[in-house]
């Protein structure tokens, strides 16, 4: 019979993938042997894996420049990194090893752009692209940077206000874009999304507050659909509506050359993931194409914003499950040694799905369970099909310590967690390691934060130690 948990996955899924092989009964991420990391620095633990990151955008790179070959769209292709994903140094560092652009949410996105510029990460070429609602520190620190010589900063407009404040820090000429508000999902709560200014309201404000103003160029139109790109008639849809503002905005404003088609690609959630990348661009390209070409006018330069795809297949974290709990006759609750609330916080508040694999002991048999974090809170669970059937592992044992890995996991997990602050029941935030690989492929590790400690955590809650 085949009842091994190796068993398992292999009739599940097609295994082995790109990322994933077994060497024995250990699983191996990216040929790197996670037991070996294991017994090095223990659990619970966070990894980054650097080079997944450089590898992601030149994936995306290569989809735009041969969707342009194909398609012969005579214009450039900018990728942008969307920040909120991930502010962290080291991120920073891998993703601008590869020419790419920068795109900012609030007021401190300036400060680390001005720190990119001081060490040569970014330069006077890279652009800047400013996207959120921007009210007192923001425009500062955007007009610090605009009057400071970066010329290639964007502020995108997102309200009608935003102008008037940033041309009375800004005297001289800056570029600006606009962020159309796109229309939500029909099953959404609500109509239009918050961000940006009504479809039908962007050619009269321009006419109204751009156009004779000689301090102001247009250069791009933006828009983000809340989904995601995904192949649905809801995004085509939308999008079609948004190149016909985009060729409307063109005909009556020459410097605009731009068009900001956001983020929001897909990253793998499961062994069974499929998304064809090469199709959706090509078909995205193919549809502005035709549109610009009726209309008579140039296509635009394409802009993007991925950030959960640049960063999150480069997370992952590793836990021992500790203990095995018989709650009833069927539930079997495998208890880990830290908190889904705290580490993987997207589990708890939205039930976003990672791929959540065994990585030792493949070779044992398997039973069905359920996972749960150390804080007393009936919601500090997860479940790899959102809240509705248990997962399977191999069977837990005292005496053959099992760990489980969630990969990527690299966006957003640590910011919304509060990396270096307080965490639900004050369970630690776990230890954070980086993997890289030298020009040769040699294997790289290094601590980037211990484990938090118990000083740590009464310092920030304000008690007095001696």
């Amino acid at each position: 019979m085949n009842t091994k948990y190796s068993d398992l996955i292999n009739q599940t899924f097609y295994f082995p993938q790109e990322e994933f092989k077994l060497n024995k009964d250990n699983l191996l991420f990216h040929n790197i042997d996670l037991m070996k990391i294991v017994e090095q620095y223990g659990t619970p633990l966070k990894f980054t894996y650097l080079p997944q990151i450089s590898n992601n955008i030149n994936r995306a790179k290569g989809w735009f420049r041969k969707a342009m070959e194909k398609n012969k769209y005579d214009a450039k292709y900018f990728y942008c990194y969307c920040t909120k994903s991930s502010h962290f140094e080291f991120i920073m560092n891998e993703a601008f090893k590869n020419n790419i652009h920068i795109e900012t949410s609030s007021a401190f996105d300036i400060n680390i752009v001005e720190n990119l510029l001081e060490n040569g990460k970014i330069n006077k070429s890279t652009y800047v692209i400013c996207n959120g609602f921007k009210r007192d520190q923001y425009i500062t620190n955007i007009a610090r940077l605009i009057n400071n010589g970066h010329k290639n900063t964007i502020p995108i407009i997102d309200n009608y206000e935003e102008l008037d404040l940033l041309q009375a820090e800004i005297p001289g000429k800056f570029k600006i874009g606009i962020r159309i508000a796109a229309e939500e999902e029909p099953k959404f709560e609500f109509y239009t999304s918050r961000l940006g200014i009504g479809y039908k309201n962007i050619v009269s404000f321009y006419k109204k507050q751009i156009q004779e103003n000689p301090n102001l160029e247009l250069k791009m139109l933006h828009f983000f659909i809340n989904t995601g790109i995904n192949d649905t008639s809801y995004y085509w849809n939308e999008l079609v509506k948004c190149i016909k503002v985009y060729i409307a905005l063109k005909k009556e404003c020459p410097t605009l050359d731009g068009l900001n088609i956001g983020g929001g690609f897909p990253i793998k959630n499961s062994l069974a993931f499929e998304f064809d990348y090469q199709y959706m661009i090509d078909e995205i390209l193919n549809q502005i194409k035709i549109a610009c070409d009726e209309a008579e006018v140039d296509v635009p330069n394409i802009f993007t914003e991925f950030g959960s795809f640049t960063v999150g297949e480069s997370g992952g974290a590793i836990y021992q499950v500790l203990y095995q709990k018989q709650q009833n006759d069927r539930e079997k609750w495998n208890m880990i040694d830290s908190s889904f609330i705290t580490t993987l916080p997207d589990t708890w508040a939205i039930n976003k799905r990672f791929i959540m694999l065994a990585v030792n002991r493949w070779n044992d048999t398997y039973e069905r369970v359920l996972l749960g974090g150390m804080t007393c809170d009936s919601d500090d669970y997860y479940n790899s099909e959102q809240n509705m059937n248990a997962i399977y592992l191999p069977k837990y044992s005292k005496e053959k310590p099992l760990y489980i890995g969630f990969f990527n996991t690299g966006a957003y997990q640590e910011t919304i967690g509060g990396y270096g602050g307080l965490h639900h029941c004050l369970i630690p935030q776990p230890k954070h390691i980086l993997i890289d690989r030298d020009e040769n492929g040699i294997l790289a590790t290094e601590v980037f934060s211990e484990q938090q400690s118990s000083e740590d955590v009464l310092k920030i809650l304000g008690y007095k130690q001696k």
